[in-house]
This record gives C-alpha cells, sequence and structure tokens, in this order.
C-alpha cells in the first residue's frame, strides 16, 4: 500500500508462509506452520509422470489388509512411491524424518533444541521387521532408477526388491501370501483406452493365475475404463481423491482353487 507494488514472495515455501484473504475492506491473514504440505514425505527427488502424492499413497496401504509382515508386491511401480511408502508404514519410519525445513523454524521464538529432541524421538522409534518382503517392479528402466534413487533418498532402498520386467513376470512368493497393489494408469490424463482395456485384462489374468491366496488391490479413477476388463469381482471398494480425480481402491480376495459356500442344512436336519 505504500509503495504501490504488490510485494513479491515467490512461489517458494522456504521461509515463513502466511497467506493473506482481502476481499474489499476486509483482510484475514493466516499463518501457515508447516510451509510445504505435509503430504510431501520429503524423499522424492524424482517423480516420473503423474506420480500418487506420498500422504495418499500411504492412505490406501493403510485401507488395505496389509498386515505389515506378509509380502507386498508392487508390480507398476512408477517412481516407486508405494513400494517406499510400505516398507516406511512397515518398519515405523515417521515422514518427518526426511524433512529439514518446516515453515514454524522460521518463526521467532522457535525453539531448535525442542525440535531435535522430537526428532530423536521419532528415530528412536523406527523398529526391524525380520524376513519383510516388499518387491517393486516396472518395466521401464528409467522407472526402477528412480525409484532406487528415491528409496535410497527414504534409506529403505536395501529393503525392497527392484526388477525391471513387465508386470507379468514380477515374482510371487507363493508360500507366503501378502498382499499385491496395482496402480495402473486411469484413463483420465494418461493412457489409450483401447490399450488400457487389454492392460487391465492382462493385470485380471495375471491375480487370477499367479497370485491366489494374495488380496489384491488396483488403485485407479471411478470410472469403469479398462477395470471391467480384469474379470474379478471387488470385495471393497474404498473411495479417495487425487486432486479433481474421484478415484477408488478395489479389494480382490484372490482365492486358491475354487472358493466353494458351504450350505448349512435346515435345523433339526443331520
Amino acid at each position: 500500500m505504500r509503495t504501490g507494488h504488490r510485494p513479491d514472495s515467490g512461489s517458494e515455501l522456504r521461509g515463513a508462509v502466511f497467506y493473506v484473504f482481502w476481499k474489499k475492506e476486509r483482510a484475514e491473514i493466516f499463518l501457515d506452520t508447516s510451509g510445504e504440505t505435509l503430504s510431501k514425505h520429503g524423499y522424492r527427488k524424482n517423480t516420473g509422470k503423474a506420480p500418487m502424492l506420498e500422504g495418499l499413497a500411504a492412505a490406501t496401504i493403510m485401507a488395505t489388509k496389509w498386515d505389515r509382515k506378509s509380502p507386498f508386491i508392487n508390480p507398476m511401480c512408477g517412481s516407486g512411491t508405494i513400494a517406499i511408502e510400505a516398507v516406511l508404514l512397515a518398519t515405523n519410519r515417521k515422514p518427518g524424518l526426511f524433512r529439514t525445513n518446516y515453515s514454524f523454524m522460521h518463526f521467532i521464538g522457535y525453539d531448535q533444541d525442542v525440535y531435535r529432541r522430537e526428532l530423536e524421538t521419532i528415530r528412536q522409534q523406527v523398529t526391524e521387521v525380520p524376513d519383510l518382503i516388499v518387491i517393486a517392479s516396472d518395466i521401464s528402466e528409467d522407472a526402477i532408477e528412480i525409484a532406487k534413487a528415491n528409496a535410497g533418498s527414504a534409506s529403505v532402498k536395501d529393503l525392497i526388491r527392484f526388477k525391471q520386467c513387465d508386470f507379468a513376470d514380477t515374482f510371487i512368493h507363493e508360500d507366503r501370501p501378502g498382499v499385491i497393489y496395482f496402480n495402473p494408469e486411469y484413463g483420465e490424463r494418461l493412457g489409450d483406452r483401447t490399450e488400457l482395456e487389454s492392460t487391465y485384462a492382462r493385470i485380471g489374468d495375471f491375480m487370477k493365475k499367479k497370485c491366489r491366496g494374495y488380496t489384491g488391490y488396483v488403485f485407479t479413477g471411478r470410472s469403469r475404463v479398462g477395470r471391467k476388463r480384469l474379470d474379478l469381482k471387488a470385495s471393497r471398494r474404498i473411495e479417495f481423491y487425487t486432486a479433481r480425480l474421484d478415484c477408488r481402491l478395489f479389494e480382490y480376495e484372490l482365492y486358491g482353487g475354487t472358493r466353494r459356500e458351504v450350505k448349512q442344512p435346515p435345523a433339526g436336519i443331520e
């Protein structure tokens, strides 16, 4: 107001962050204690195309039936976010371990010693899970390299088995059923629809033939584009949003052999 020029604060959220809502004669100022959104966990240096936000990936994994001990298989892993978040959850590695800058650090009165004590507390909470199996595969060599780099930033690279291959060639531990999680293209922003239908059909065949005993999950858009080609009946549909896209996490019980319902005889009949 004094200079006649709008201040240029820039778009980067590296210092103290505040927002101004100004309408006519009234203005409100909001102080943001975080700065960069907490949904970004701070380890991802490369994203690839259309990456899932770290916080969303963690939320979808928490919505599954994974016990954080059995195998977690993530074909078509892209930049590795889902596999990395699975390991972080299993080993109790909090997202705050990877962030070194918050808006509150630039406030007057910020006590660095308090922050350091809290950081050390969550470091001591990290646990190791013996024989944890997390597998991430992708047909793209670039995607696997990006995923490895991101896993390295999160200090979990040695806890994930990476493999460059078609998803149908992903190794499945048949003797230790767990969770298999797909996040294919949705057909909304990425992917040719005809090609997607073929891909979804192959995913369905793969889960039915090679993942018996596992619980399968497919995170995709609400649209039935491609998904109906899975030829599987979902046991659960969990609603999520990514940006403005209305998405679903579909759960599939992949029974070994044929599932038969045992009918109970009427009362009084042996």
